[in-house]
């Protein structure tokens, strides 16, 4: 939650200056299957869902769900999926905090934000000043430097996997640890 304390930070000052952020309702990557998580990231998310008493049934949705659903998080508000919300933003993953809302180097060294379509073609004017200005003034997160210090805090939990068995991975782990954490508070 430090990581993303800090991230939050960056993001907030970024999308202030720049003006850039997320299209309010829109949710065309979030229905994206295929999004890559860590399950590092989630851990926060599997936690809460631990202390409001449904991590197992989430765990089971997963574990039942088909390989081609979003993530369980989010909420599609279309048929397309492609608007809709996030059903628990303040543990989301490190890659919905990152999404554009922060920058990685090309191979000529500038650097470029990660970004969707929808918001290079809805922000367009925008988009092309802050993408002028992240390399002049305009300080922006840097991606690496959030997943190196992700990796940092534990390299193993930090493989990249599809959004939704990253966070049946995180609560697996988060269920076997409290299933321990109780069994030693009980004398077991």
């Amino acid at each position: 939650m430090n990581v993303f304390k800090e991230l939050e930070e960056e993001a907030k000052q970024f999308t202030s200056e720049s003006g850039l952020g997320c299209i309010s309702g829109c949710g065309a990557c979030c229905a994206n299957p295929q999004i890559p998580a860590s399950p590092l990231e989630f851990l926060p998310l599997a936690f809460d869902f631990y202390y409001k008493g449904i991590a197992e049934s989430i765990l089971i949705l997963l574990e039942t769900d088909e390989e081609n659903s979003n993530c369980i998080v989010y909420r599609a508000n279309s048929i397309d999926k492609k608007s809709g919300y996030c059903t628990n933003y303040n543990f989301r993953g490190m890659i919905c905090r990152l999404f554009a809302a922060s920058a990685r180097k090309n191979k000529y060294g500038m650097k470029d934000i990660i970004i969707c379509k929808n918001l290079k073609e809805g922000k367009n004017e925008i988009f092309q000043e802050a993408t002028k200005r992240i390399n002049e003034d305009l300080p922006i997160p840097n991606a690496s430097k959030f997943y190196m210090l992700l990796e940092e805090i534990d390299n193993s939990l930090t493989q990249q996997m599809p959004i939704n068995k990253a966070i049946a991975f995180s609560l697996e782990l988060v269920l076997r640890f409290k299933f321990y954490e109780e069994g030693i508070e009980e004398g077991v």
